[in-house]
């Protein structure tokens, strides 16, 4: 591929072969998805000699065809550097400014700095379109490159890099044109992305509840617990077969299950067991009730927990919370919290969110709308992007971010963050976050969740817990993607082993999956 690429040989940007763009998306999916082994050649010939424009609409088609962006195809028909080379092609392909955006931010991130990978952008692409690619870092990530690289060099090297940056664009509101393009056609991707989502626990085969309620009895019976046997049961069956398990243990044994565990386990161990002995209503009511009690709220709970569930799991929570609780989760919710946070939260404990697909025409006048009310005072504008964020389906607001973008030239989420703030600010941002893909924000709470000193362990648990059924494999690929660390390899080195063996970290790791 390199040869192919040395030959300049790739056709001028603006040609198009419009009747080749279906065959050649055709032939990507033969080539790989669709038989036995990859046909490499394939993808070096169409991808190191078609042209920029024509590519963009082959990959376009390939994602009707595969259900699946070209990337992900990518990744799991090719390995090692060859794999890497191809994604960069394909990276470049939809946008030279965020291919970059994204080397600069892997070479800055984590301990220490890739001085020469940053050294080479910075000069290179100064007089290209380093103004397009400060936008596209600002879009994907938390800061500015400005403030990045104020942050992660020092002396006159810094001054050096920070004149050839140009400027901090977390002062400024509106996109650079290229970056106006490429949000829009971001929003766009995640409409048409069909995700399918992917747990790392299933169901065990020879699922015996009663043999596995005698073996848990036997594992707490006696003189010290046989912790092992408890996690290889409990980590390694669904939620479905952990409540026949409950059943089982009460009706041949005559004992509570959940009350020998707690007096057998302790600690975090103790806390992630009984986490995945609940059924996920019960736990989820547990967590809103951890996150409201005793002095102080955990507000990033509640809005997690909230701007994540459907309809149906909000009604199931509602109804554990108040068998559990003697009160309602929306009283408790108002009583301990205030103001706009706290009608935003009520609005989602109803779980009334609307369901469907987008409507494109209402689309646009609810982008309009949001547009409009970034000219309007505070109070205003949060209550029309309440009405608006805490209402619409999931893919409605797909389609509304998108068209905010051709409105207003600017970003949702750069406007939530410079426009709002405090509880509001995270509520927002939060539901826009699971909107655009929903596996990558549990993957960026997870590391938030263990970076830099102490870990929030109650944050880890409700989120491997939670996820391991539904999504858990997804925040893994976004984990790895984001971070350049598997989650399962995060784990290992972040989590304290406070528990004896350390086996609060191996019931981590086995839900986790694996490796990637």
């Amino acid at each position: 591929m390199l040869v192919v690429l040395l030959q300049g040989t790739r056709d001028e940007p603006g040609v198009v072969h419009a009747d080749l763009v279906e065959e050649d998306a055709q032939a990507l999916f033969a080539a790989g998805e669709e038989q036995w082994g990859t046909e490499e050649s394939i993808f070096i010939m169409l991808l190191g000699n078609r042209g920029v424009n024509h590519l963009q609409m082959v990959f376009d088609k390939y994602q009707e065809i595969a259900e699946k962006p070209i990337e992900d195809s990518i990744k799991s028909e090719l390995s090692g550097d060859f794999e890497r080379l191809m994604l960069a092609v394909v990276q470049c392909i939809r946008s030279v400014p965020m291919y970059f955006a994204k080397r600069l931010y892997k070479s800055m991130k984590g301990l220490g700095t890739q001085d020469n990978t940053l050294i080479r952008i910075m000069i290179c692409r100064s007089e290209i379109d380093m103004l397009d690619i400060r936008e596209c870092f600002r879009m994907c990530y938390e800061k500015s490159l400005y403030n990045m690289i104020k942050e992660d060099t020092s002396g006159d090297y810094k001054r050096t890099l920070l004149a050839l940056c140009g400027g901090d664009d977390d002062l400024a509101g509106e996109f650079f044109p290229e970056a106006a393009q490429l949000a829009y056609k971001m929003w766009e991707t995640s409409a048409m992305t069909k995700v399918q989502l992917r747990p790392t626990i299933r169901p065990a085969s020879d699922f015996d509840p009663a043999d596995d309620a005698q073996n848990l009895r036997k594992a707490m019976k006696g003189f010290g617990t046989d912790e092992d046997v408890i996690i290889n049961i409990v980590a390694n069956r669904s939620n479905e077969q952990r409540q026949e398990i409950r059943q089982a243990f009460k009706s041949i044994l005559g004992r509570d299950l959940m009350k020998d565990l707690k007096s057998e386990l302790s600690k975090n161990l103790e806390r992630l067991i009984i986490g995945l002995m609940l059924t996920p209503a019960e736990f989820d009511a547990k967590m809103m009730r951890k996150a409201m009690e005793g002095a102080g709220t955990d507000e990033h709970s509640l809005i997690e927990i909230l701007v994540t569930r459907s309809n149906g799991e909000i009604h199931a929570m509602n109804a554990a919370y108040r068998a559990g609780y003697k009160k309602s989760m929306e009283e408790a919710i108002q009583s301990d919290t205030s103001g706009r946070f706290s009608q935003i939260l009520t609005s989602l404990v109803q779980g009334a969110r609307e369901q469907g697909p987008a409507d494109c025409d209402r689309a646009l006048v609810d982008a309009q709308e949001l547009a409009d009310a970034c000219n309007e005072d505070s109070d205003d504008m949060e209550i029309k992007f309440m009405s608006i964020l805490c209402t619409r389906s999931f893919p409605h607001l797909r389609r509304v971010f998108q068209e905010f973008v051709r409105c207003s030239n600017k970003d949702i989420e750069q406007i939530i963050k410079k426009e709002m703030s405090g509880d509001v600010k995270q509520a927002m941002y939060g539901i826009v976050r699971s909107v655009k893909n929903q596996p990558s924000y549990f993957a960026e709470r997870l590391y938030k969740a263990m970076k830099g000193m102490g870990t929030d362990d109650r944050a880890l648990i409700r989120i491997m817990v939670s996820r391991s059924e539904v999504d858990l494999f997804n925040i893994r690929k976004e984990f790895k993607e984001t971070h350049d660390c598997s989650l399962h390899e995060f784990i290992q080195v972040e989590t304290m082993v406070g528990d004896t063996s350390g086996d609060y970290r191996k019931t981590l790791l086995m839900l986790c999956g694996g490796q990637d």
